[in-house]
């Protein structure tokens, strides 16, 4: 086995193992419950297993790569994604990466908490987000301090201020901006799902295997025993667990749990996933002193408003590019990023397709996705929001576009939680209704979605599974 910068584990060592916890998927959710589970346990003696579909691709947030800039990162992330819109045109701006750290490799890190209202109808406590939110924004190193300084950033948060928006603010952003000392420089800015398994890893040894599909949970008499697997090489394996954390993805965990014929009323229903209005538009380069600095403001829902706007920029993005040599212009780009929320609706799915299956034989997923009128109205709103925001801000008239649906990547809600058996897939703690010992942690289990980017909802609430697995673990011994 050749060495990586992330050692990796051989099938064949991890079949002859019985895992307290296996976790299946190492994105933003799987990356949370992994690291919580070696922060608490430390060196116990008990197993975590981790499989990952996607190899390793890149060894960090590809932002905090010096070569790369947003125009290739951007074409980066369209070569290594599986688009699923090829054959689901209801849902054609879907994509999926493939990889050992997800889609948080390219990620914007923007990290807003999902606003309090939101959660009247969730089955968790306000006290219980508040405190969970607290870790997840500790650990991802979430703050509003990317910005400070630039005085792009702060001119218009003051015009947008001045003109009423008073909840108008720096966007939090998953960056660690603090000084080297002592010798101890962090060789990342931007987190990534990565970071959580390098804190993990700080703690305690765990078994990985990647490019391993998952194709089956396996259950007797009501209780999880392990995930039947096949590797690169087309070789099953069963491996053995006590408790199973399924961190796929919103398309690939209903898709695995409806392939191992697990019953329930919700698994794979409920879809959703931000509407996404993208605009762009001009101001001139002389309103603003240096240092310029780069642009990001976050105007957060309300409970009137059900969508919120970010402005980024200027001229592309709003990455550090500390190679790249940036000429002077008269007029700046602004770009608008609309997100609206969208209704849980039980006729928007996941469902498996019988005509098309992948290389390991299992099912491709088929999508069926359509916005109501209620979110179709609020498409409606953004677009007059948007308007409204560039005129208070002196930004010329921008160019607005409706992206097709699932293009932001905010999709969720697949495996939502719920206490009724009957409306949800997963309980308070994402543990499946009627199955002992099966959970899951990652964007599917959002009963709704609001505005917020849902990056820190879902790291927050994969820790609170972690926690409650570790809370059952030590009832037991």
């Amino acid at each position: 086995m050749r060495n990586n910068w992330i050692p990796p584990t051989p099938l064949e060592q991890m079949a002859n193992t019985e895992y307290d916890v296996l976790i299946i998927g190492t994105g933003a959710g799987g990356g949370a419950v992994t690291w919580r589970l070696c922060e608490q346990w430390g060196e116990n003696g008990k197993k975590i297993g981790v499989v990952e579909s996607g190899d390793f691709l890149l060894p960090t947030q590809a932002a905090n790569i010096p070569t790369m800039n947003s125009e290739r990162m951007g074409k980066l992330h369209e070569y290594v994604s599986k688009p699923l819109g090829k054959f689901n045109p209801e849902f054609q701006g879907a994509k999926q990466v493939f990889a050992f750290g997800g889609r948080t490799l390219f990620w914007n890190a923007i990290s807003p908490r999902m606003n309090l209202f939101e959660l009247v109808d969730w089955p968790v406590t306000f006290q219980e987000m508040e405190s969970y939110y607290d870790i997840a924004e500790r650990v991802m190193n979430v703050s509003k301090k990317y910005t400070e300084g630039s005085s792009l950033t702060e001119i218009l948060l003051n015009r947008l201020q001045q003109s009423g928006v008073t909840e108008a603010t720096a966007t939090p952003i998953a960056a660690d901006l603090g000084p080297a000392i002592y010798g101890q420089e962090g060789s990342d800015v931007f987190f990534g799902a990565i970071n959580f398994f390098a804190k993990a890893l700080n703690h305690r040894q765990i078994d990985l295997t990647v490019k391993t599909r998952a194709v089956k949970v396996l259950v007797e008499n009501g209780e999880v025993v392990g995930v039947k697997v096949i590797s690169s090489e087309k070789k099953p394996y069963i491996l053995k667990a006590k408790t199973v954390v399924l961190s796929a993805s919103t398309f690939e965990t209903p898709r695995l749990l409806l392939h191992s014929g697990i019953q329930g009323q919700a698994i794979g229903h409920y879809l959703m996933n931000h509407s996404f209005v993208l605009a762009n538009g001009t101001i001139s380069r002389e309103e603003f002193p240096e240092p310029l600095g780069t642009l990001s403001i976050l105007i957060p829902s309300t409970r009137e408003r059900h969508y919120q706007i970010q402005l980024r920029g200027p001229n592309g993005y709003f990455w550090y590019q500390p190679y790249q040599v940036k000429p002077f212009v008269h007029e700046l780009e602004i770009t608008f990023f609309g997100s609206g929320e969208v209704e849980p609706r039980f006729e928007n799915k996941v469902t498996l397709d019988p005509n098309r299956k992948d290389e390991f034989g299992v099912p491709e997923v088929q999508i069926d996705f359509s916005f109501s009128e209620k979110d179709l109205s609020i498409i409606r709103e953004i677009a007059g929001a948007i308007e409204q925001v560039s005129s208070f801000c002196g930004i010329n008239k921008p160019s607005i576009c409706l992206m097709p649906p699932g293009d932001q990547n905010h999709d969720s809600g697949t495996c939502r939680m719920g206490d009724d058996p009957s409306t949800s897939a997963v309980n308070r703690y994402g543990q499946l209704h009627g199955i002992k010992g099966l959970f899951v942690a990652d964007n599917s289990v959002f009963p709704s979605i609001g505005a917020a980017n849902l990056t820190l909802s879902t790291a927050a609430l994969a820790i609170r599974t972690a926690d409650y697995i570790i809370r059952q673990e030590s009832a037991l011994t």
